[in-house]
Formats: C-alpha cells, sequence, structure tokens
C-alpha cells in the first residue's frame, strides 16, 4: 500500500478469468485492499455461467442453487500498473468456492494450475509462447453491425508502418503492453487488412495464459479508449482469413513448481529441453514425439477447447492455412502441429489448431493435458505431412462443428479425467445452451438467400 500510495495508485482493479476468457473485475480503493486480500471479494458463481449477451445458462451451481457466491483473493505476485489508466493498478484474482474453500471448479486458471500439477508428478514443466492475432475496427454507422475494417490495405502481409496501420495503432499498442510489463516482443500487421500479430516470450505454462489474458484484455481495452474494436474473434469478416492463436510448447525436466504466476515473463533458466535428442528421429526426443502423438491422438476433442464458439469453424477450409486435418509436419504451417526447425534450447512444437477467441487458460491447459496422454501412452505419431496438406486421403478430419467438437470432447474419458468432471461438465452445458440459442436464431444469411424466393 505504501508502494502504491508513492507511485499514486489509488485504485486496484482485480481481474479473473470468466469460462470465455473474458475479463471480469472489480475496482478497490487501496485502502481496502488489505480487506480484499484477506477476505476476498464475493462474486455471484453465475458469472461463469453468463452469456455474452447477458442470459445467465441453467448450469448446476447457479441458479439451481440459488445463484450462490465465489470469492476472489488478489494475487499480489501480478500487480501491475495500467499504463493508460491513471491511479489505477492491476492484478489477477484466484477463485475459490466459499463454501468449501476449494478452487472454484469453473476457474479457467485453477484449471491450468490443476493440469500442471499433474505434469509436476512426471517431471515436466511446461514452457509455452503464444501467438494471437486480431483485427481492429472502426466505426460505421451504415454497417449492418456497425463496424468496418479499420484499414482495407491488401498484399501488406507480415509489415509495419504507415502502409498498413496508417494511424499507428500498433506503435501505441505495443508501447503501452510494453509498460504494462507483461513480456511484449514485438507485433506486425498480418495477412488480411486491419488484422494485427502481437507476440510474447516464452515462459513457464501458467506465467503464459496469464499474460495472454492480460494481453487480450489490454489490446480491447486500448481500442475502446480510441472508440474502435478489437476483436478477436475467429472469423469476423467473410471476405477475409481468421485470426488464430497459436501455441508454441516444450517441456523442461524437473517439476521446480511456478515462477511468479502471470509477472513479467522471466527467462525460464538454464533448465534442460527434454524436447531435443540430437540422436532421435527428426532430432526430436521421445518425450517430444509422444507429446505430438497425443494432441493427435485427442485432436477432436481438443478442437471444443481451443475452437470454442460457433463461428470458429468457418475458419477452416482447404486454402485457408488454418488446419482442418489431424496432421504434424516438420516446419510446415499447412498442418496441425508443426515443429519449427530450431533444436537444443529451441526445441518445441507449435499448435496451429486454436483461433483467437480461445480462452488462454483453456486452451494452454487442454494442449499440455493431451500431450501428457501421449506421453503417458509412450506412442509414436504417423510420418509428418510432406508438401502442402489439406489431403483427406492422408489425414482424418478434424470436426466441421462445434457440436461435433464437443461430442469428440465428451467422449474423451481420459482428456476430461484430467480437466477434471466440475469444469468439464460446466464447459459441455454452458457451449451446448450456446448451439441452441444458435440454432433457434434467424440470421441475415437465412433471410437473403430464401425470403424473395419462397
Amino acid at each position: 500500500m505504501e508502494r502504491l500510495s508513492v507511485e499514486g495508485i489509488d485504485v486496484v482493479r482485480v481481474t479473473y478469468p470468466d469460462l470465455m476468457g473474458t475479463d471480469r473485475a472489480r475496482d478497490v480503493l487501496v485502502d481496502q485492499l488489505p480487506a480484499a486480500c484477506s477476505h476476498g471479494l464475493s462474486f455471484c458463481r453465475a458469472v461463469y455461467h453468463t452469456s455474452p449477451q447477458g442470459d445467465v445458462v441453467p448450469i448446476a451451481g447457479g441458479l439451481d442453487a440459488g445463484l450462490p457466491d465465489i470469492v476472489v483473493r488478489p494475487d499480489l505476485d501480478t500487480l501491475r500498473t495500467l499504463p493508460w489508466e491513471p491511479g489505477v493498478a492491476s492484478c489477477l484474482g484466484d477463485v475459490t468456492d466459499p463454501a468449501t474453500g476449494a478452487p472454484a471448479p469453473e476457474s479457467p486458471r485453477a484449471l491450468l494450475r490443476a493440469v500442471l500439477a499433474r505434469c509436476a508428478e512426471h517431471g515436466l514443466r511446461p514452457v509455452a509462447g503464444p501467438e494471437l492475432e486480431y483485427f481492429l475496427c472502426d466505426p460505421d454507422p451504415g454497417a449492418p453491425d456497425g463496424w468496418r475494417r479499420y484499414s482495407a490495405a491488401a498484399g501488406a502481409v507480415y509489415t509495419a508502418g504507415l502502409r498498413a496501420d496508417p494511424d499507428n495503432h500498433l506503435l501505441r499498442t505495443l508501447r503501452m503492453l510494453r509498460d504494462l510489463g507483461i513480456g511484449i516482443t514485438h507485433g506486425n500487421h498480418e495477412f488480411d487488412g486491419s488484422q494485427f500479430e502481437i507476440n510474447l516470450v516464452h515462459s513457464e505454462a501458467l506465467g503464459a495464459a496469464d499474460r495472454a489474458f492480460r494481453l487480450k484484455a489490454a489490446v480491447k481495452e486500448l481500442a475502446r479508449k480510441e472508440g474502435r474494436l478489437a476483436t478477436f474473434m475467429a472469423k469476423p469478416f467473410n471476405d477475409a482469413g481468421g485470426s488464430g492463436f497459436h501455441l508454441h510448447l516444450s517441456c523442461e525436466a524437473g517439476a521446480e513448481g511456478e515462477t511468479r504466476a502471470g509477472g513479467a515473463a522471466g527467462d525460464v533458466g538454464e533448465t534442460r529441453n527434454v524436447f531435443d535428442d540430437p540422436t532421435g528421429p527428426y532430432g526430436l526426443s521421445d518425450t517430444a514425439r509422444h507429446a505430438i502423438a497425443g494432441l493427435l491422438a485427442h485432436a477432436p476433442a481438443l478442437a471444443a477447447l481451443v475452437n470454442p464458439t460457433i463461428n470458429s469453424y468457418k475458419r477452416f477450409g482447404p486454402d485457408t492455412v488454418a488446419p482442418w486435418l489431424v496432421d504434424w509436419g516438420l516446419d510446415n504451417r499447412s498442418a496441425m502441429v508443426r515443429i519449427p526447425p530450431e533444436r537444443g534450447s529451441g526445441a518445441r512444437l507449435e499448435l496451429r489448431l486454436g483461433d483467437a477467441s480461445a480462452n488462454p487458460y483453456v486452451l494452454i491447459a487442454a494442449t499440455i493435458a493431451a500431450a501428457l496422454l501421449g506421453i503417458q501412452a509412450a506412442e509414436e505419431p504417423p510420418a509428418p505431412l510432406e508438401g502442402y496438406g489439406y489431403d483427406t486421403a492422408r489425414s482424418a478430419l478434424l470436426p466441421d462443428c462445434l457440436p461435433s467438437a464437443l461430442d469428440a470432447l465428451e467422449g474423451d474419458t481420459a482428456l476430461t479425467g484430467i480437466l477434471g468432471k466440475g469444469f468439464t461438465a460446466a464447459y459441455l452445458a454452458y457451449k451446448r445452451n450456446e448451439v441452441e440459442r444458435f440454432q433457434q436464431h434467424v440470421t441475415d444469411w437465412e433471410f437473403t438467400e430464401y425470403a424473395y424466393h419462397l
């Protein structure tokens, strides 16, 4: 409190992710911070069961239980001053059930911690590097949804500067995120007009998820300050590609536990990368190959967690450079699992399946859980993909819609066993309600297609 006072901070914003990965929060006056840490902040548990439109989904433990509380306690190790909000610092919160004192079953942060504890039992410490893409939009009262893409520049792929970013959005955002201290490394304009990517350093997995969560929240907040919309929606436009959430994953030997969770992206140390083996096939260790096999084996269920919306599956298809087949390849961006060319300390795999709408904690937890199952099963992956992918004769198809992916998740008892019954039941109920609401909604496409002629 003394340090915050010296820095001119009089409010601490305590944030935590809901099931979707959206930030929920409360502003706490600094003189009330000790009470918030001691007693926690009460929220309605149904915050985990609330749709993007504010409807409370009937999930066990919410409406049926009379809308009980959860308790959120600030994690002061994650305290950061908000560069764009004078007098305000922000920290993450840990969520518990006040009746039991245990982590709330829907808590994505607790989910990832539980998966990492399973890894520690096997002497493994996952290291993750998230890569996130998003679109920036300007208000347009004449557009059907009120927004248009910020820049229509075509062909400005992998570039920076005014050619693709006439108002220097990326420069301002990078500098603010740097000052937030969440381990930003670089950014660029992506493939489609108004699409950007900002990268984070690799670090232990919980810290990586914390920083990806804060990155998404900060980018959206900075856009709002300018009257703009930054969206991590999987595919917001018919005439453009989708936005990915690619995850680079490796493992270190040892179970030293977490570094300062969600804090600055620290050096992951000089420990040994157990994915590297100069004598192994492709320069990969048995552990790495088994992890790849696990991702392939559990890919259909994984899709439900890393491609979590109705819209997610519109990102896939031939020539989208988004994976829609279950395969892997050596430095091959058309594969679901890509193995970058670095070896030694840089040996890793890249899961390219996820899209930017995914909850960072859920995506990282599910990816690690599937890899761990592969390591435990000790099975070898098939031969890697050669050439440009998308040949259905060579590889199985991933689920092509959210309902199919949810069915695959429910049927994958090995994966859900690691994720836990409480989280899995809540997630399936929440997402099946989303599907039901969509199937009852008349879309613009349907009216355009049918109304005049039928």
